[in-house]
């Protein structure tokens, strides 16, 4: 009841000023008497994934807090993991604004972001600050104006400064706001990219002397062929996880609705059952070979025991927690 008061009061503000509003205050607020109002104690649900212990397998996406402003505030809230970013190697604007919209009718959301955050270096310092004991995932991309046949170089960098801070490293070859990015996601441009990133983890983990787990995340708008030929190569190097998945550009289940004809990545229900159906193919082609964080529509208890019927092992929520708010991830957690 709470929430979905201040949730009218929020839906009245433009929702890049109501976002940028929400993380400001909830950095504010933590550890505060004010943070009773989002504090949440859950039951422990513990699971083991991609060698990590993770105390319930409900996780908020990246893009939420990109710049770990909150993690702290995030995990008073009772998430089992939190992604951070997408960070780059430079600080970087972002696509001009207006570039977040409400869906209302169909809750969901349309961003056309476009990576923007404080860069890599600004990341580290935030998540090195923070108490929080769950499980912190990095989320990596590339600053727009790096060439594409230079990105690989990108996502190196940011490991290379991410690695002795993250539970684990998830790679954003999916964004459809940064131009070209996607077709890292094909052929020859996957196997270099996930080549090296794989030679560069077993470097670190040799130097550092631990292992930090690498997860690709793909976009729900593949074809059959791609999708299994993504899975076939994520087996082949020997990645970690695989999170599936980003933002749609399909507007098919949103035509006419206000907003609706806006560029950029819708997310929240209705990419829910799309997202749903790559977790499932995912599943069957990768036959266990390694596991699936569900993203993608989880905006109930229902949701996200769909995806995990499909094959997802953790889940992660971002526009369901903007229309729902915490409330969501105790209703998860405690009927999982």
């Amino acid at each position: 009841m709470m929430y979905r008061l201040a949730r009218s009061a929020i839906f009245q503000l433009d929702p890049e000023h109501a976002h940028d509003l929400a993380i400001k205050n909830l950095s504010r607020f933590t550890g505060t008497p004010l943070d009773v109002f989002y504090r949440q104690n859950l039951p422990p649900r513990p699971v083991q994934v991609m060698g990590l212990h993770f105390k319930n397998p409900v996780g908020l996406a990246a893009g939420l807090d990109k710049n770990g402003e909150c993690i702290d505030a995030f995990g008073a809230m009772g998430f089992g993991s939190i992604e951070v970013g997408t960070v780059t190697p430079r600080p970087q604007d972002g696509n001009d604004k207006p570039r977040l919209f409400r869906v209302i009718p169909a809750e969901g959301i349309i961003n056309r972001m476009g990576f923007n955050n404080h860069g890599v270096d600004a990341l580290v310092e935030n998540v090195k600050k923070a108490k929080y004991d769950g499980v912190i995932g990095i989320n990596i991309g590339k600053n727009k104006d790096t060439p594409l046949e230079n990105g690989k170089d990108d996502y190196l960098i940011c490991m290379d400064k991410v690695y002795d801070h993250a539970g684990y490293i998830a790679v954003n070859i999916s964004s459809p706001n940064t131009p070209g990015l996607r077709s890292l996601q094909y052929g020859d441009a996957l196997d270099d990219l996930l080549s090296a990133l794989k030679v560069r983890q077993n470097e670190l983990a040799k130097s550092r002397g631990k292992y930090v787990p690498v997860a690709l995340k793909i976009a729900p708008d593949m074809t059959e062929d791609e999708l299994v030929q993504v899975a076939d190569a994520l087996v082949r190097y020997n990645i970690d996880g695989v999170i599936a998945t980003n933002t749609t550009l399909d507007r098919s289940l949103v035509e006419g609705m206000p907003h609706a004809h806006e560029a950029g990545g819708l997310s929240g229900r209705p990419v829910q059952n799309k997202s749903t159906e790559v977790i499932r193919r995912l599943h069957q082609e990768l036959n266990g070979k390694l596991p699936i964080i569900g993203v993608g529509g989880v905006d109930s208890v229902m949701a996200a025991k769909e995806k995990m019927m499909a094959g997802a092992e953790l889940v992660q929520v971002y526009s369901g927690f903007i229309y729902h708010g915490p409330r969501l991830v105790k209703d998860i957690v405690r009927n999982i």
